[in-house]
């Protein structure tokens, strides 16, 4: 499968819950930080929901 390049851009104070869950399920916390993950139809769904947060780029 294609990977991924998740970068958050924002900041996650003020936001709800399950936002605040989703980005820790993707392994982001602080702005800047950057991951690389399997493009998986979870992972997909995942940023979708953070999508104003996050950055994603292909690797």
């Amino acid at each position: 499968m294609a990977q991924v390049q998740i970068t958050q851009i924002k900041s996650i104070i003020d936001r709800p819950e399950r936002q605040k869950a989703t980005m820790k399920a993707l392994g982001l916390g602080k702005i800047n930080k950057t991951v690389i993950k399997e493009f998986t139809p979870q992972i997909a769904g995942m940023v979708n929901h953070v999508q104003h947060l996050v950055a994603v780029k292909e690797v």
